[in-house]
């Protein structure tokens, strides 16, 4: 029974990743049929905040503290930087590129939120500690890889068209889409890396929200709240088409409410319950397998291009976010290390006192028996 405890939160992982990446498949399926992306934004921020504020009602209306009003600026600034621009740019990224680029950038997000918590005190550097230096060097990789992902695209590995252009014209038509698809990937990947920066801006702040409001369901259905509000603003201020807000077909709908039940909502329960009982390091490592899980399905059924500079900024992402993850692990356990010397010098140091206590309480019993 104690080994199947210790298994849960490795298969909660793993089944946290593959819903992911599954919501990275539809999100790309429906944005190619036509669906504008801040309508996307808005339907699956409403559905989350549907879904999580009965739990966070019920849930923790025994313990949830009271809600002030600086505590809803800080969730409204939340939304803003963790839901509907973010959202915004890397389904802008996902539509320009592909769905296993955009988790390739996500990869990125440890590195990115570990340098921007330097200067906030958050996190600490220690070059002479295999640790620290650890530490340097998996963001140095992980900046070159993302770096290679945005800059070079190099020559696709796989051809999923059979048909070849037997005239000039056929050529030039083809060297034309072949330009238009460089402009939309690189468009792409300027997306992909505003969104990361936005979406690592946003752990910084969640720090502070969950010290002032530590409810996980309700500060997030509320997050949700505001984000599909600001969603839903800008997307009438870019477009005053309505037409765009009438779902289309079946896929539209299971899409939507598979985002916004079981991505932003269920799986988030999951990563939150699996960093209480594993760490934020053991949950961090399963990032990469977002990447993998999407590559299976993106360029197979989607028949998406994979390039040579894409798998290989990729891959040395991942080998990056581990050399990271492994200082931070490292780091964590010299922590622990510490601690515990330190407790044990306190014991041995009370024990001279603990001795005294009992000489002199040892005498004192004859005493009283003879009273």
């Amino acid at each position: 029974m104690k080994s199947c405890n210790e298994w849960k939160p490795f298969f909660a992982m793993i089944s946290i990743e593959f819903a992911f990446s599954i919501v990275n498949i539809l999100l790309k399926k429906v944005l190619d049929q036509g669906m504008k992306d801040l309508v996307f934004i808005t339907y699956r921020l409403s559905i989350s905040t549907i879904f999580l504020a009965p739990i966070g009602y019920f849930w923790e209306r025994n313990n949830r503290p009271k809600l002030t009003l600086r505590i809803l600026c800080y969730l409204f600034f939340s939304a803003i930087v963790g839901t509907s621009l973010t959202q915004y740019f890397f389904l802008l990224g996902i539509q320009y590129t592909s769905a296993t680029i955009a988790c390739a950038f996500i990869n990125v997000v440890p590195v990115l939120t570990f340098l921007m918590a330097l200067p906030f005190g958050l996190e600490n550097v220690n070059i002479k500690r295999s640790s620290g230096r650890a530490k340097v060097i998996g963001t140095l990789v992980c900046i070159a890889g993302a770096m290679m992902l945005t800059l070079y695209r190099g020559m696709p590995l796989f051809s999923h068209s059979h048909i070849q252009p037997a005239t000039s014209t056929m050529n030039g038509v083809k060297e034309m889409h072949s330009a238009r698809r460089t402009e939309r990937w690189t468009l792409g990947t300027i997306a992909l890396t505003v969104g990361t920066i936005l979406w690592s801006s946003w752990f910084l702040i969640q720090t502070n929200i969950s010290k002032r409001y530590p409810c996980q369901y309700s500060s997030t259905a509320i997050m949700s709240f505001f984000g599909a509000i600001q969603s839903a603003i800008l997307c009438l201020i870019t477009s005053r088409n309505f037409s765009i807000w009438v779902l289309k077909g079946n896929m539209e709908i299971i899409a939507i409410l598979y985002a916004g039940m079981i991505g932003s909502g269920l799986c988030f329960v999951g990563l939150s319950w699996c960093v209480k009982k594993k760490g934020p390091v053991f949950t961090a490592a399963f990032s990469p397998l977002v990447q993998i899980l999407a590559a299976m399905f993106d360029i197979p059924f989607l028949h998406e291009q994979l390039h040579l500079g894409s798998l290989l900024g990729s891959i040395i992402v991942i080998i990056g976010l581990y050399i990271l993850l492994w200082g931070k692990k490292k780091e964590m356990q010299n922590c622990a290390i510490k601690v515990a010397q330190e407790q044990a010098e306190e014991i041995k140091q009370q024990e001279p006192q603990l001795q005294v206590l009992t000489v002199s309480t040892d005498s004192d019993c004859p005493r009283n028996q003879v009273s």
